[in-house]
């Protein structure tokens, strides 16, 4: 019997070996929005789309997907006036030279009118003046020859729980990225059942009078890998799908011996040995913990891989894996510790940063060799993230920042400026450090105003545990943290520049605020940590909703969520170091 159960052991882990899999020790605390985890250190979180309901604009946008062309980053996202699945739909498009600047959003794929009559089997509405909805797994293809594809789906939601991607919508959409900066006219790529030329409002691709446009439609869709991606939207029967089982948004990856892991929602898993054409049996990641969101994975420019995704049944924190062969990951780490408020209700809304998407395979590769991911916050709001290469805990120089477009992180040199005039969101940059039980800081604050906004300054630990925070408030007062109240210590002024040095001992809670060469405060630490591991600036109060018990569904918008901080407020900071004593 031992012999037995030490057989069916070994068997077990090699097994798990020839599979992804997730080996490290580290799980996240949902109580936290961060997960309590280690940041992965330089990482930049950039806000590209903000919504906003004024004007007429619409604040349900989700499922962003990248693409890297002619030295310029492409970004698609789909969107719905208020709620997900819920008509009309569209598709916008974004670029951006750097990664940091960002065009204002395009409508690529504009709403489109479903002819009244249209009924799905097996349900009892019928469409009456009703729009489409968009819903692809897919945005972006660079053929062969360097032409650059852009993708849309339209699916029909005859009411608010209806599906999408059940197979029985209108057809996947296609036009050209021209590089000029101009686009080609829209044509549907592949109908659903039902469709074709003769009922729609688009042509077929092959009426197109350019050739070099159909060969790239053409290879696109014969090509496995490219089509995995379209299972969901697609005819349960269509040949063109190599699995047809009901997996959720794929994304793959080849390893060095050119097999190709293949990854879905709920951390899913298989291998293909023939480029997609099959795969062996699909099965969860063992080790991984991930719900239904989507789940990134790529191999980087150090020729190691990385997962990234939300690593718990919530769709926060959003954080990254690495693995050295692309099958054992071993660690996770922090990339966006982040719930802003959702300052819109609507239909299907989760809470946090989530479906993580990277560049695709063949999609083009960044000169900076970070990692580029993109991700909708609160499904509202879209962002991207670059991660440094190799993907580390270590002390730097980079800094991490959180930049909402009204509240930017702006670093030139030495300097770095925090300014804010969103009333839901604050602006955020630390510093990851050698952890220190015994240590001095110090900086160059200017606050640019004194009777508006905040700044708040951190030193936590390891985990993001906070244990010293001083605040320059909006009542012209620095303060310090102190249990439940605050220590009132000196009056500040706007443009003056304010020399502050902190001396602390986490052993025995003491620390020491000396400003412009003067002593102002001795005090015990608000928590206790045993080493001081991160330096914070944010310009605004920590968040903690929303937490684990928080109610799903979000029906109702926060008070004037359109409205803009009457003032900007503006803080410099200069000259941070540290100095282990």
């Amino acid at each position: 019997m031992r012999i037995l159960i030490a057989i069916l052991l070994c068997t077990t882990t090699v097994l798990a070996q020839d599979k992804v899999h997730y080996s490290g020790s580290t799980l996240v605390n949902v109580d936290y929005h961060h997960g309590q985890l280690q940041a992965a250190t330089g990482v930049h979180n950039i806000q590209v789309m903000r919504a906003n309901r004024s004007n007429g604009g619409w604040t349900y946008n989700h499922a962003p997907m990248l693409a890297y062309w002619n030295k310029q980053f492409y970004l698609e996202y789909l969107s719905d006036s208020i709620g997900e699945s819920v008509p009309p739909g569209r598709t916008l498009l974004l670029t951006s030279r750097d990664g940091e600047t960002w065009s204002e959003p395009l409508v690529i794929f504009p709403p489109y009118k479903i002819p009244d009559g249209t009924s799905k089997e097996g349900h009892p509405r019928v469409a009456r003046n009703l729009y489409a909805v968009m819903h692809q797994r897919m945005g972006f293809y660079i053929s062969k020859s360097n032409h650059l594809l852009v993708l849309g789906y339209y699916g029909i939601c005859l009411d608010a729980k209806d599906d999408p991607n059940d197979g029985k919508g209108i057809g996947r959409v296609v036009r050209e990225i021209l590089p000029d900066g101009k686009y080609g006219p829209i044509y549907f790529l592949h109908y659903n059942k039902a469709w074709n030329a003769g009922n729609t409002s688009y042509p077929f691709y092959t009426g197109s009078k350019d050739k070099a446009f159909i060969a790239a439609c053409d290879e696109l869709m014969a090509t496995p890998l490219m089509m995995m991606q379209w299972n969901e939207e697609a005819d349960r029967d269509d040949p063109l799908i190599p699995l047809q089982k009901n997996y959720k948004a794929f994304c793959y990856y080849h390893l060095p011996d050119h097999d190709v892991v293949g990854l879905w929602k709920n951390a899913l898993s298989a291998i293909s040995k023939d480029e997609g054409k099959t795969w062996s049996a699909v099965a969860r990641a063992p080790g991984f913990v991930n719900s239904n969101a989507k789940i990134w994975g790529q191999r980087t420019s150090d020729g190691r891989y990385v997962t990234v995704y939300n690593p718990s049944e919530y769709r926060w924190p959003l954080a990254v894996s690495v693995s050295d062969d692309g099958l054992d990951y071993r660690n996770l780490l922090l990339v966006n510790g982040e719930v802003a408020p959702m300052r819109y209700g609507g239909n299907y809304k989760s809470y946090g940063p989530q479906y993580v998407r990277g560049i695709e395979e063949g999609n083009g590769t960044p000169a900076d060799g970070k990692v580029w991911v993109t991700y909708s916050m609160n499904k509202e709001d879209i962002w991207v993230a670059s991660i440094p290469v190799p993907v580390t805990t270590d002390a730097s120089d980079e800094w991490n920042t959180y930049s909402p477009l009204w509240a930017p992180v702006t670093i030139k040199g030495d300097q770095l400026t925090l300014a804010d005039k969103d009333p839901f969101d604050y602006a955020k940059a630390e510093k990851v450090i050698t952890p220190a039980s015994q240590l001095e800081v110090s900086f160059t604050v200017t606050p640019k105003q004194h009777n508006h906004g905040q700044l708040q300054f951190e030193l936590v630990d390891k985990k993001g545990i906070p244990g010293i925070r001083l605040i320059f408030d909006a009542d012209s007062t620095l303060k310090a943290k102190a249990g439940a109240r605050y220590k009132n210590f000196m009056k500040y002024a706007a443009d003056s520049v304010y020399h502050i040095r902190l001396t602390v001992n986490t052993s025995n809670r003491f620390y020491t605020v000396n400003v412009n060469g003067k002593d102002v405060l001795t005090s015990l630490s608000f928590a206790p940590i045993d080493a001081v591991a991160r330096i914070v600036f944010r310009t605004g109060e920590p968040r903690h909703f929303p937490d684990a018990d928080t109610p799903a569904d979000v029906d109702t918008d926060l008070p004037d969520g359109n409205r803009v901080a009457p003032e900007t407020a503006i803080y410099q900071i200069q000259s941070l170091k540290t100095k282990v004593l």
